[in-house]
This record gives structure tokens, C-alpha cells and sequence, in this order.
């Protein structure tokens, strides 16, 4: 956590104040008025943006530096977000929501990646939707954002695998430039993932 407090600990927005692209870009798959999770959200640049479109947002990080520049952004742009502190370990995860986001979560190991996607998908309430957007390995040869550690990354087979007991609506590998504050500049190595828990039996 101290490691993120001193990274989120300057003037500007480490990853900038506008929503992640892969959010803008496939927005309009949010039923309206969906309760949402935003996992690890940083400085809430993508929280705030869901609340701007009308969702309930539940927000958490590790990081109060960044918990506090999320609420100051969204106070700047009027809109309600449930910001509260919680790391990927610790989170009641047997609550459901509409929608579980987690946008750049390369800080997960493979043990913790694991658990993490199971733990979203018990998040999801049947029917709901999972949006995860990140790195492929070939990222940490761009060296434009995440760490330097291939086997945090995601691949199209993994994902394929990891959510096999859901309905894979997307799943994208591509390059793109993205200017995403310091944090996320240059061209980059990504993937998308959209996916639709099953109705309850």
C-alpha cells in the first residue's frame, strides 16, 4: 500500500482524469442504472465516469492517496461514488452487482489472479457482466506502462479458460497508442474481455 500512496502521491493524476478507453468504447453494453463494482480504481477516473453515466458505483483501492483524489474528482464532477478502502484479499466479494470492472489489474500475481477472477465472477449477480481490460505479455517489451513482469499479463487462452462458465460476449487482442495519463503513454499490448455470468439455474 505505501508503495501505491507514494506513487498516487503527486499534483496531477497519475493515470490521468478521463475514463480508460476500452470503458468509453464499450460503455453502451452497462444495462442503465446498473449497480457497479470498480475494482482497484485507482484515482477513480473510471468510477466517476460510470457514475457520470448514470450507474451506482461501489469503488475500492488499497490506496487512501488515490481514495482521496477519486473523491475530489468526483466532487468536481457532481456526481456519487462508494469509495472504500479494500485491497483484492480482503473484500466481501459475496456482494452482487449488475457489473465487476477491473481495468489494469497487472499487479495481480498468477496465484492471486487465480482467486481474483473467481472472486469476480461471484461478484456478478447472474446474468450480470464482467469487464476486465489489460496487458498481454508482449507489453513489458513496450515498456509503456504496468510491471515488468510477463507472467502478470493476460493471453486470449487464459481468459478463455478462466471464464469458460461464462458466455465470452468480447475477447480482443490488439496494439494501440493510448494516452492515459504518465502512467499508461504509448503504444501498448492490450486485451478486452466482456463476459455474462449465467442466469441462476
Amino acid at each position: 500500500m505505501r508503495t501505491w500512496d507514494h506513487r498516487y502521491d503527486r499534483p496531477d493524476y497519475l493515470f490521468g482524469t478521463a475514463p480508460a478507453a476500452f470503458l468509453e468504447r464499450h460503455i453502451g453494453v452497462i444495462p442503465p442504472a446498473s449497480t457497479v463494482l470498480a475494482i482497484a480504481d485507482g484515482e477513480g477516473r473510471n468510477s466517476v465516469y460510470l457514475a457520470q453515466r448514470g450507474h451506482q458505483v461501489t469503488a475500492f483501492d488499497t490506496s487512501t492517496v488515490a481514495l482521496e483524489k477519486a473523491r475530489a474528482l468526483a466532487l468536481t464532477k457532481s456526481v456519487t461514488v462508494r469509495h472504500e478502502v479494500g485491497g483484492i484479499e480482503d473484500w466481501d466479494w459475496s456482494r452482487p452487482y449488475d457489473c465487476v470492472l477491473g481495468i489494469f489489474i497487472q499487479f495481480a500475481t498468477p496465484e492471486q489472479r487465480a482467486t481474483l477472477f473467481q472472486e469476480m465472477k461471484r461478484a456478478t449477480a447472474p446474468g450480470g457482466l464482467i469487464l476486465l481490460h489489460g496487458y498481454r505479455p508482449e507489453q513489458v517489451d513496450y515498456g509503456t506502462g504496468g510491471p515488468p513482469s510477463r507472467e502478470n499479463m493476460y493471453t486470449e487462452g487464459m481468459l478463455r479458460d478462466a471464464f469458460s462458465d461464462c458466455q465470452i460476449l468480447h475477447l480482443s487482442s490488439y496494439d494501440a497508442v493510448i494516452e492515459e495519463g504518465v502512467g499508461h503513454s504509448g503504444r501498448s499490448a492490450l486485451i478486452d474481455l466482456i463476459a455474462r455470468k449465467p442466469e441462476a439455474a
